[in-house]
């Protein structure tokens, strides 16, 4: 493989620009609890918590309850984690209530609800659908997109119906299921245009990013510009199967890649670490083409039949996308890389069903941490701005952030065979299409690619940028 140095380019994502989360905007750990109340008051009222927190104390008390652990979800208004429980036993409803969370009583526990899984894995594995478990259901949900229909529609129901009362239900998606191509502050390559995830440092200490799988599939080496010099090499990658991501290295490894995510306009996140996702939490995207979108996880271990195969152990949202969005940074307000953007329905008009990859699986596949992996040849670390202001690694995007002059990040779809999708999806074996698709030549645009002069798109989602607090 050969290693090409990147050209310095006009660093963006530091200095007075650059802004942080507002204080009021982040949430607790959890209340305090006044002095004046008993010990045993404590432990049984509901702690006030962050989605982080939550996530954490779900993984901890889904082992602890065994077949009475029936999923759970963070009630975002509350600031609280609501566990569902199977069955009559105190002992496990005092155990909820210990932990600080709500116990809910519901009918299905999470092994009967993977086992319903299975059952869909094996009889319904059909092109357009997809499922996940909605705790706030205690129900799989299954969603079929706009292909779905006739003597696939009929197996997809009659497999539902199997499940029994109350196991599954079916909603119909006015979209299709597909990788979302183009993508962000884009990188090239072999046809097809993605975007940049995260920035990380791998396992022997050089820098790299993180991407869509289906773009590493396509190509092996990728650019800031259409038919430019390489500035990256895939290392591995992974789709369809067990998710949809990918590793590449700089081919520089003096690389300063920032841990950021630009929001454009000079403002960025700080990207700190990486962290699971839970049920309710409030989560943003970041493309070039729709710009910064908000919205909440729905589901997650979620299951997508893609036309190039099917891709399991996603996150689902409700946050939207479009094609261009694809590999797009899936974070919260308080700095947690949360997913890569994979793929999904619909569009930030009509809505529709969006999947991620988680980052914390991605980084444990590959082996690699969120931060910056050149800081020690030089630079800032962990997201501060090169020495002498010139460009970030990878074009100045740390974290999947926009770079001035419309720079590449990493953080989208290119499909799995290589081709761009005609109508702005990926193809099973498509060259890069003309109608929305990958583009051969589409550089960064100026209207719709990444923007020109402040890297994301012009149109940034009013509502969503509020809610991170920004302020300038």
């Amino acid at each position: 493989m050969s290693h090409r140095r990147i050209p310095k380019r006009k660093a963006i994502l530091a200095g007075a620009g650059a802004v942080g989360i507002a204080a009021a905007a982040i949430l607790l750990p959890h209340a305090n609890a006044s002095q004046s109340e008993s010990d045993s008051e404590v432990r049984s009222a509901p702690r006030t918590m962050s989605a982080a927190s939550a996530a954490e104390l779900v993984s901890e008390l889904g082992e602890k309850l065994g077949e009475a652990y029936g999923g759970a979800y963070y009630d975002a208004e509350k600031q609280q984690v609501v566990v569902n429980v199977v069955g009559s036993n105190n002992n496990v409803v005092v155990e909820v209530k210990k932990a600080g969370a709500v116990a809910r009583s519901v009918q299905n526990s999470t092994g009967e609800l993977k086992s319903a899984a299975s059952t869909l894995a094996d009889k319904a594995t059909i092109p357009g659908t997809a499922w996940a478990v909605d705790p706030k259901s205690n129900q799989i949900l299954v969603t079929a997109d706009r292909t779905v229909s006739g003597e696939r529609w009929d197996r997809l129901e009659t497999t539902v119906k199997s499940l029994g009362t109350g196991m599954a239900r079916i909603q119909k998606s006015a979209g299709e299921f597909k990788p979302f191509v183009e993508g962000g502050d884009a990188i090239f390559g072999g046809g097809a245009r993605c975007s940049l995830g995260f920035n990380v440092t791998t396992q022997d200490g050089s820098p790299g990013f993180l991407t869509a799988g289906h773009c590493g599939v396509a190509a092996e080496q990728w650019s800031e510009e259409a038919n430019g010099e390489p500035i990256g090499t895939v290392q591995a990658a992974t789709f369809p199967g067990d998710g949809d991501f990918a590793l590449v290295t700089y081919d520089d490894p003096a690389t300063q890649a920032a841990s950021e995510v630009d929001l454009g306009n000079g403002q960025t996140v700080p990207i700190t670490q990486a962290a699971d996702a839970a049920v309710g939490q409030a989560v943003f995207r970041m493309g070039s083409t729709t710009g910064l979108k908000d919205g909440a996880v729905t589901g997650l271990d979620a299951t997508v039949n893609y036309p190039e195969g099917t891709v399991t152990g996603l996150i689902q949202t409700d946050v939207c996308a479009e094609p261009g969005d694809s590999g797009g940074s899936l974070f919260t307000q308080d700095g947690n890389a949360i997913g890569l953007t994979s793929g999904g329905s619909g569009d930030c008009t009509a809505g529709g069903e969006t999947f991620f990859q988680p980052v914390t699986t991605a980084l444990a596949a590959v082996g690699a941490q969120i931060g910056d992996g050149g800081a020690a040849n030089g630079g800032a670390a962990n997201g501060g701005a090169e020495a002498d202001g010139g460009a970030q690694g990878n074009g100045g995007a740390a974290d999947g952030g926009a770079e001035a002059d419309g720079g590449a990040q990493a953080n989208g779809g290119a499909e799995a065979d290589g081709g761009a999708a005609g109508d702005g999806g990926a193809e099973a074996d498509g060259g890069a299409a003309g109608d929305g698709g990958a583009e051969a030549d589409g550089g960064a645009a100026g209207d719709g690619g990444a923007a020109g002069d402040g890297g994301a798109a012009d149109d940034i989602d009013g509502d969503a940028h509020d809610g991170l607090g920004q302020t300038g």
